[in-house]
């Protein structure tokens, strides 16, 4: 079964905004076993429209619209749609009254027209109530062809894809199963990684395939298997996960089931009741951030100095002058000297230093564009390595937080 992704936002097409709903549609399509034929973005204008759905019509099965019901006039949508199916727009009662609920118990402003508008739908829409907004989902079907009409905003459009779309997909269908395992690796780049598993993929059995993900100093391996026999498909994966590890041991972090190498940390951290501080230069606080995107991170983090000058180094982190003038703050010592006080400052475990050339120029330091230097301190010792990561600024700092993480889960595995 395939589907098609039809996103629609002038504001998506001159780069004002990032389209990330399609990529959560998908996931969310896939993880059932339904496969994206293809994704497509359209102006608010109602002949881009009507030829998107035409062609969608003759590729898909699901079509799944996502935008262009707001309320405003730019908004068109919902009439588009009514337009194609040489449909109506009529009132639906439910919606109005969750219109008139959200308005009372949250907006608390008087209800304008354009609001109670909102409560249009074509009469062969099938609706899928928006709890979290006015703009109601929409389910119709022509020609053996479900089309899905959603608001664009993420929240509004990922609950009712959970919520609504997808249980009643299952229902409606049946979908062979499909079962993913990615493994966080580490340390080796993807061409070395592939060179020394290449017997394994060569033997994995048709159903099962693999996938290299690679990122800044970091590759995932996904494992994705697809059948009919749920009990087969399992039984299958497990054999080859356990052939799998034993070859990656050494890079192997953890299995990321959508969950990233900070938060594996933290859940280790959480469970000995150990913390971590961190204390980052060329960084600028990336470390921390990544940190504290998971829930619960304050049991286990207790904070950042973002000593992005010398100044900061030493009045805030009180990082010695002399060793400053030394080595420079591009250093190792600098570093050690970072974590070490961060550590001590902050009352924790384990603390991470990151001081560095993200460029694109290299200020007042000896080393050159990309060098990195990153330390972990814990109570009883500090120690840094050198990096070197390019002369991308993006991609530099990234990279050192990516390694960051690294050996800070490679220590805290020593204990």
């Amino acid at each position: 079964m395939q589907a098609e992704i039809i996103t629609i936002g002038d504001e998506i097409l001159i780069g004002q905004i990032i389209d990330t709903n399609s990529a959560f549609i998908a996931k969310q399509l896939n993880n059932i076993g339904v496969s994206v034929y293809q994704i497509t973005s359209v102006q608010d204008e109602r002949a881009h429209i009507l030829k998107a759905l035409t062609e969608a019509e003759a590729n898909a099965d699901i079509v799944i619209l996502t935008g262009g019901l707001g309320p405003t006039k730019d908004d068109i949508t919902k009439k588009t749609i009514a337009d194609y199916f040489g449909d109506t727009l009529v009132e639906e009662v439910s919606v109005r009254k969750n219109i008139e609920h959200l308005w009372k118990v949250h907006v608390k402003k008087p209800l304008k027209q354009v609001n109670i508008d909102q409560a249009l739908v074509p009469s062969k829409a099938s609706v899928l109530m928006n709890a979290y907004g006015s703009a109601p989902g929409m389910w119709i079907e022509q020609n053996n062809t479900v089309f899905i009409s959603l608001p664009g905003v993420p929240f509004e459009m990922k609950a009712l894809m959970i919520d609504e779309v997808i249980p009643k997909l299952r229902t409606q269908f049946k979908f062979p199963y499909i079962q993913h395992k990615t493994f966080l690796t580490y340390g080796l780049g993807e061409s070395t990684l592939a060179e020394r598993i290449e017997s394994f993929e060569t033997e994995l059995p048709d159903f099962i395939k693999l996938a290299y993900l690679p990122s800044l100093g970091r590759v995932r391996l996904r494992l994705s298997a697809k059948g009919n026999d749920k009990v087969v498909v399992e039984t299958e994966m497990q054999k080859q996960i356990d052939k799998l590890l034993p070859q990656i041991q050494d890079i192997f972090v953890g299995f990321e089931d959508d969950i990233s190498i900070e938060a594996i940390i933290g859940k280790y951290l959480t469970k000995v009741g150990k913390t971590v501080a961190t204390a980052e230069s060329c960084t600028g606080g990336l470390i921390a951030e990544r940190f504290t995107a998971n829930a619960g991170a304050s049991k286990y983090f207790k904070g950042s100095i973002v000593s992005y000058t010398k100044e900061t180094k030493v009045n805030v982190l009180k990082v010695s002058e002399d060793i400053i003038d030394t080595y420079s703050v591009v250093s190792a010592e600098v570093a050690e000297a970072m974590a070490k006080n961060v550590l001590e400052l902050m009352h924790t475990d384990y603390a991470i230093a990151t001081t560095g050339n993200a460029g694109p120029t290299t200020d007042d330091t000896d080393e050159g564009l990309g060098i990195v230097f990153i330390a972990i301190a814990t109570k009883d010792k500090v120690y840094s390595e050198q990096f070197s990561f390019g002369n991308h600024r993006v991609k530099v700092i990234n990279r050192a937080a990516n390694k960051a993480f690294e050996m800070l889960q490679k220590e805290i595995l020593k204990k």
